[in-house]
């Protein structure tokens, strides 16, 4: 390859697939999103590998599965002798560029070996070589909740509309603000070197809250009704009525829910704006036609479905598990633009990178590159998976620690049960069915085109037997063919 595509990651935390209004929201505005349509692709299948950040992330930033190495949890992060895309690209030339959250390395290494230039969101300074820098996400604003939102508010995570003046000085604005003079200096520099640009932000991630014009732009009325509360179904995994139970919300009317996933709209439509920020940024510099961009989210959010906000760690419901999966590829690339059926895993962006750049990665992973689909290929996988969760007794997966006066609290004391509600879980999915295999307790399967909000349980339909056999031995055949990895070296014996 004779030259090399510049790369742009543009990440959210927490955003739904169907949160696009191309994906079919009546109520969300995503023009920018929406535009990748015209020179790329959009996959509504993507999912991501555990709905939670840390695992996502040591996921997707490696190309492995979370139970191949362990991650898990919150609060395991990656070892220095383990492999990662940003450290591989920057080894490979490119020019590495962090802005925003971590969740990958533990906050007392420095992140010089992976990257040339990192920005916390905290400030403007290169901290690449700082040690102990802790995750801060800055100033936060006020904000001013209605007053039909102020009963049994407290576990919901709605804060209503942001101050605007405080809210140009937040983490996701300062980390756009990183993004943006980066790319004028890299225009100014005129080295040639190609970019490995890797932002981002904490929108749409809770507490749901914006600033005008964004909290006041959707309409509520447009705002698609939400999953049945959790105790009106059957076959339900415990750990979502375990949190149901604690979050306090059962006398929420549905305007208060209508409000809640509005605010959370308004999130994403920032998230936009500050895309189309960068995205034209690239255009008036001449970067764009030679810079693969990709928008996607760590995990989902339940926005209200079920009767719960947040997410879960171990449940794997599409509003947790589908995720937005926006590739417009360097026209170096062929691609035919549109939405794609193609069932894809955040972990296959390792692989795609990797093929884009023309690197060989120097290690096992179990991704497969995403070019092939780009270009219109319909074949790319015949399964996709996520997992979640632990066994009974493993007490440093339960991350506790939060009492009754955090928010978090309904989802990290379920989570320290000992009861079945934390215990582990692993989803497939294969074209419309859905199987999840449970631990300690009932196993779910869902026919999505019957049922696509995933209220009914089918496991014990006997219709649906050879499907969930045929998915059980495919979840078999996944563990045995990712369960370890074997290095690519040979120690002296």
């Amino acid at each position: 390859m004779e030259k090399r595509p510049n790369i742009l990651l543009f990440v959210a935390d927490q955003m739904r697939y169907d949160s696009l209004s191309h994906m079919g929201n009546p109520a969300s505005k995503t023009p920018n999103l929406d535009a990748v349509l015209e020179d790329g692709v959009s996959f509504a299948n993507a999912y991501c590998q555990n709905p939670v950040c840390v695992p996502s992330r040591c996921s997707f930033l490696t190309g492995r599965y979370p139970h191949t190495t362990g991650h898990r949890t919150m609060h395991f992060l990656q070892e220095p002798q383990e492999p990662n895309i940003l450290r591989t690209m920057k080894e490979q030339g490119y020019e590495v560029i962090w802005i925003g959250r971590n969740d990958i390395i533990p906050a007392n290494r420095a992140k010089t070996e992976y990257c040339d230039e990192f920005y916390s969101g905290s400030d403007f300074e290169n901290h690449r070589d700082d040690t102990d820098l802790k995750f801060s996400p800055g100033a936060k604003a006020e904000t001013q909740v209605p007053e039909f939102m102020e009963k049994d508010n407290y576990y919901s995570f709605y804060t209503g509309k942001m101050d605007g003046e405080q809210a140009k000085n937040t983490f996701d604005w300062n980390c756009v603000k990183s993004a943006l003079d980066y790319l004028d200096r890299k225009k100014q520099k005129g080295d040639g070197k190609p970019f490995f640009l890797y932002i981002t932000l904490s929108f749409p991630h809770p507490p749901y809250g914006c600033e005008e014009p964004w909290f006041s732009s959707i309409d509520r009325g447009k705002v698609p009704p939400r999953r049945t509360d959790v105790e009106k179904l059957s076959g339900k995994p415990s750990m979502l009525s375990g949190i149901r139970s604690k979050q306090n919300l059962n006398n929420w009317s549905e305007e208060q829910y209508r409000e809640l996933r509005a605010v959370y709209l308004g999130m994403v439509e920032r998230f936009d704006h500050q895309f189309g920020m960068v995205r034209d940024k690239l255009k008036e510099h001449g970067f764009y036609e030679d810079t693969s961009i990709f928008v996607f989210s760590d995990h989902g959010d339940y926005t209200g479905d079920y009767g719960i906000t947040e997410k879960v760690q171990n449940c794997f419901e599409d509003p947790i598990t589908n995720v937005p999966l926006l590739i417009k590829p360097a026209a170096m690339f062929p691609v035919k633009p549109g939405k794609t059926q193609v069932l894809a895993e955040l972990l296959d962006l390792p692989a795609t990178w990797a093929d884009m750049a023309g690197v060989q990665l120097d290690y096992t992973q179990f991704g497969k590159s995403l070019l092939g689909a780009v270009a219109g290929r319909p074949d790319h996988k015949d399964a996709v998976f996520c997992e979640g969760g632990r066994i009974h007794g493993e007490v440093q997966a339960m991350e506790g620690g939060h009492g009754p006066q955090s928010p978090y609290w309904p989802r990290l004391s379920t989570q320290s049960l000992e009861g079945p509600e934390h215990t582990k879980a692993a989803m497939v999915r294969m074209g419309q069915y859905k199987y999840v295999m449970r631990l300690y307790e009932m196993d779910e399967f869902y026919d999505l085109e019957l049922d696509p909000m995933e209220l009914v349980n089918r496991i014990n339909e006997p219709e649906y037997e050879k499907q969930i056999q045929d998915m059980r031995m495919r979840l078999l055949r996944f563990y045995m063919e990712t369960g370890d990895t074997v290095p690519n070296r040979r120690d002296p014996r």
